[in-house]
């Protein structure tokens, strides 16, 4: 795996290194040595997928407050998405600070998202799936999110979104 790193610290993009032959290839997508010697979260107690059948759905901003904190690999399994990271940590030395990401499903391209980095995309197509692994289980008690369009980060998304839950419609914005 190639493991790319964006300006917010602890943000990666992964790709896979495939193998090919006659019959299509082969690659890792997860190996717990490859991601701690990178000094990232190699703990994985949750997978969850989200199919969304509309483009322009929404899901996000998302995050989990202590004692539950969540690292997260994103992979698009089906279709593609906007993959958004925003960078809450109160050490962070450009806040708010905020980056996109295309993740396609024929690229097989990951993002690692650290704890303490919310997190939402808008898919690109219909018919789009994403997977998650996570670092903690989801605990209500401990999600939080955020509004998508907070002025506070002024996340430039690439369509406007047409379909999203009525918690994530209803976030407020991000206060520390």
């Amino acid at each position: 795996m190639k493991f790319t790193p964006v300006d917010i610290p602890g943000v990666f993009l992964v790709d896979i290194e495939p193998i090919g032959d006659d019959r299509g290839f082969f690659a890792r997508s997860w190996c717990r040595d490859e991601f701690a010697s990178h000094g990232l979260d190699p703990s994985l107690v949750q997978c969850s997928i989200s199919f969304n059948r509309l483009k322009a759905t929404l899901r996000g901003m998302h995050y989990q407050v202590a004692p539950r904190q969540e690292a997260k690999l994103v992979r698009c399994t089906m279709g593609s998405i906007f993959d958004v990271v925003a960078d809450l940590r109160a050490g962070a030395a450009v806040f708010p600070k905020w980056r996109g990401f295309e993740l396609k499903a024929t690229t097989h391209r990951m993002l690692f998202v650290p704890k303490g980095v919310a997190h939402g995309f808008v898919t690109l197509e219909n018919n789009t799936e994403v997977l998650y692994q996570m670092s903690e289980v989801f605990d209500p008690g401990c999600a939080r999110g955020f509004r998508w369009n907070d002025p506070a980060f002024g996340i430039e998304w690439p369509l406007a979104p047409v379909v999203m839950s009525e918690r994530d419609r209803s976030y407020p914005d991000f206060s520390r």
